[in-house]
């Protein structure tokens, strides 16, 4: 493991030591012996390097993020195992759903800022697989032994900021997590039990559920090098009746361009969004974002999404088709919204058996 020493003489981690193993996406999981099946949950991919009694963690880029989770350091600086490596999740749950909001808000300038997050919602580092334990480099070893010796290492840690995430060799089980998928989850990812880890590789296979939802348009941006649409800005109706801007999806193809600018050039009408509005202060906002026009509510779109923070689509979206039939007020925020975790699988992990 590479470590530099500071004045002291302590050896402590210098940078990441191993990149992460990735994944490559797949429409659905695979088949056959020898596949393990993980929940891959909706956090910060997060390797965990510990040295003597020095602790840091990475991103998957290689970006420290020791100073934006203390209380993850200093719990894994306790733990009596020295020299480690671990690979994991970073997640902050609430209401037994994990809260993705929770995490971006450790991303801030202000170290008082993040100490008082990290005392309110503390997080949680859940492991899936070691490299390195006790000293010794694992990482060439078959999964199934890496995930043998990582039980191992989490029964002695016996600390309550680690979980060890579940996982399942039956296909069936796994489908059944896809279907049941909530904010908590990001998708299933899968894993050949004889390989051993591959890092910078694409040598898991990821699938997630991609879900829909029928939103009105209430207004759209054009494209910057020239006067034609570029993405269409979506809404849907609060309970309170409000349009709320929840994303975009900007998959328009350049034969339509023409046309639908002139179709909703006819629409242009204030104020678009009653409720949540584009250019709001939001850690989502760019400097375009106050530029767009406003629509009357009368058109809809079927849109195909894979995540939600926050009652908005976090990506853009996929537009599967235009709606005619159906009503703009139908289109509520319910369809995206209380997407609960599914409490088995929460269950299994947070008490570290495999499902």
């Amino acid at each position: 493991m590479r470590t530099q020493s500071d004045e002291s003489g302590t050896a402590r981690p210098e940078s990441m030591p191993f990149e992460t193993m990735e994944a490559r996406r797949a429409e659905e999981l695979p088949r056959g012996p020898g596949w393990r099946y993980e929940p891959k949950w909706d956090g910060f991919r997060c390797l965990a390097v510990k040295s003597k009694d020095e602790v840091a963690l990475f991103a998957k880029s290689g970006k420290p993020l020791t100073r934006y989770f203390p209380e993850m350091a200093e719990a894994l600086a306790k733990l009596e195992a020295d020299d480690f490596v671990i690979d994991g999740e970073l997640i902050i749950a609430a209401d037994g759903v994990v809260v993705f909001d929770a995490l971006q808000m450790r991303l801030h300038p202000a170290e008082s800022r993040i100490r008082k997050l990290a005392a309110e919602t503390p997080s949680t580092l859940v492991l899936f697989d070691a490299l390195v334990l006790h000293g010794n480099v694992i990482a060439t070893l078959p999964l199934a032994e890496r995930r043998a010796a990582l039980e191992a290492f989490f029964a002695e840690a016996r600390s309550p900021a680690l979980r060890l995430s579940p996982y399942t060799e039956n296909r069936r089980t796994a489908e059944g997590w896809l279907a049941r998928l909530g904010g908590s989850l990001d998708g299933v990812v899968a894993k050949r039990a004889d390989a051993p880890y591959a890092p910078g590789e694409r040598a898991m296979v990821k699938v997630k559920r991609l879900r829909t939802a029928d939103c009105v348009v209430g207004g759209f941006r054009y494209l910057a090098s020239r006067r034609q649409v570029g993405s269409l800005l979506l809404g849907l109706y609060d309970d309170a009746g409000r349009l709320d801007h929840v994303g975009f999806t900007s998959t328009i193809f350049d034969a339509e361009r023409a046309e639908l600018t002139r179709r909703l050039e006819a629409l242009i009408e204030p104020p678009g969004f009653t409720g949540d509005a584009p250019g709001g202060p939001s850690r989502w906002s760019t400097e375009r974002s106050a530029a767009w026009e406003p629509l009357r509510p009368e058109l809809v779109v079927e849109v195909r999404y894979d995540h939600v923070t926050g009652c908005r689509f976090r990506h853009g979206t996929s537009l599967v088709r235009w709606r005619p039939d159906k009503a703009p007020r139908q289109c509520r925020m319910d369809q995206i919204e209380a997407v609960a975790a599914p409490a088995t699988v929460i269950a299994a992990a947070l008490s570290g058996r495999a499902a």
